[in-house]
């Protein structure tokens, strides 16, 4: 479990770790033409692991992971900010990609969304529409059956492109 940050400091371990990760990536992204979606330094059972997820036109492929990976690997030995051991991974954020930052919200305006809130709204917890809207604080959805949805982002458990089988 990742522990909450202190009354206080800046930033927290994690948060400190995902910045200076991200900033040793995007000369790399930029260079390769890819973008950076997003860092995250997260413990799973035991094992810490920093993770990038990039993306590109087209689609990232394993050759582009490893191309990043071996160029990260070097600057993470180099900078050595990282007092954990940890495992770094490289990965295409995937289909289901949780929308996160504002160009994530850009990019999927239009498009269809999966949202599932943490409590019930009208008995229910997913939802399912197309993105007209959003705020810093809300997202808006249309329904299939033309209702319009807006929700606080804080009451949002998960938020995805929707996609079908």
């Amino acid at each position: 479990m990742v522990k909450p940050e202190k009354e206080g400091d800046k930033m927290s371990k994690r948060e400190e770790y995902e910045a200076r990760t991200e900033a040793l990536l995007l000369p790399i992204m930029e260079e390769m033409h890819f973008e950076l979606v997003d860092v995250e330094y997260v413990k799973e059972g035991s094992t810490w692991y920093l993770r990038a997820y990039i993306d590109k036109e087209g689609g990232i492929t394993v050759n582009d992971c490893e191309a990043v990976a071996r160029r990260m690997n070097d600057l993470l030995d180099e900078e050595d900010f990282i007092s954990d051991s940890y495992v770094f991974e490289v990965s295409s954020p995937g289909l289901g990609r949780p929308l996160k930052k504002e160009k994530d919200y850009v990019r999927s305006m239009g498009k269809e969304l999966e949202i599932r809130t943490y409590r019930a709204i009208n008995r229910q917890k997913e939802f399912y529409g197309v993105l007209t809207a959003y705020t810093d604080d809300t997202v808006t959805i249309c329904t299939e059956e033309d209702e319009e949805l807006t929700f606080q982002k804080n009451e949002i458990a998960l938020i995805r492109l929707a996609f079908d089988f």
